[in-house]
């Protein structure tokens, strides 16, 4: 007789449930959110396992990839959909959540969510430590605008080591500004070193892959843009349809509306 398990992961416990066919419980269980003990509970207690439940969320790659490694049919649901189908239940909890999800799989009512490999996090991992440092750089600058502002003094455009010239030059016209300023040039200098080490290590993680490059050849086009767009596609052969691709990055189809 065929099984159906759900999981219902937390970052140190997962709980398992098992139904059969006709979405009687079976087996449940409470292990550590470990891949191979959550398959050794598997196997043991479900060895016509068809179909093993997990909703999208942080750990979900990491589990998903483990668990089709040890051979289980594991699937991704999307988490919303999921969350629609567990509002049903009176109680919330992590056991009745996996008994719901277990049964999702018994009847097949869910949306199969795509699994993004290792190398496609591993870009997006360091396009969004670039990030923060980028917005932190800026932050400072305009608290350094602001400081000036407040006393008559403008800094005007300025980019790269120019906007530092222009700070010092313009503190040293008032005593009172350099305690202040100094300490955020030199914060301001430091991320900039970070930011520009980032900058070496996408440069040549674009250069060293073919399709980066091809996107690379695309004017306005540069290497943080090609790599952001590898790593969102990840797999191009899972979009039917190349007018797919807009909707799933969050763009609209154009229509033609009169009045």
């Amino acid at each position: 007789m065929e099984h159906y398990v759900g999981l219902d992961v937390s970052l140190k416990l997962t709980a398992i449930c098992i139904v059969d066919r006709t979405g009687r419980t079976e087996r449940e269980g409470v292990v550590a959110s470990d891949p191979e003990t959550i398959a050794a509970f598997v196997k043991s207690h479900a060895p016509h396992v068809a179909r093993v439940g997990l909703e999208a969320g942080a750990t979900s790659t990491w589990l998903w990839t483990e668990l089709s490694k040890l051979g289980l049919p594991v699937i991704c649901i999307d988490a919303r959909h999921a969350k629609a189908a567990l509002k049903l239940q009176i109680n919330k909890s992590d056991r009745n959540d996996a008994v719901g999800i277990a049964r999702i799989m018994q009847c097949g009512w869910y949306k199969e969510v795509r699994v993004k490999d290792f190398d496609s996090h591993a870009i997006k991992a360091l396009l969004v430590s670039r990030a923060p440092l980028v917005k932190i750089k800026r932050d400072i600058e305009n608290q350094i605008r602001g400081l000036f502002k407040n006393l008559g003094l403008v800094i005007g455009q300025a980019k790269m080591n120019v906007f530092a010239v222009r700070a010092v030059e313009l503190a040293g016209a008032r005593p009172e500004l350099p305690a202040a300023v100094e300490p955020l040039l030199r914060a301001r200098e430091a991320v900039g070193r970070q930011i520009a080490d980032l900058d070496g290590k996408v440069m040549r993680l674009a250069r060293n892959d073919a399709q980066a490059r091809r996107f690379m050849t695309a004017p306005g086009v540069g290497p943080i843009t090609a790599l952001c767009f590898l790593a969102t596609i990840d797999e191009p052969t899972r979009f039917r349809k190349s007018r797919s691709v807009g909707a799933y990055v969050g763009l609209t189809t154009r229509r033609y509306a009169s009045g």
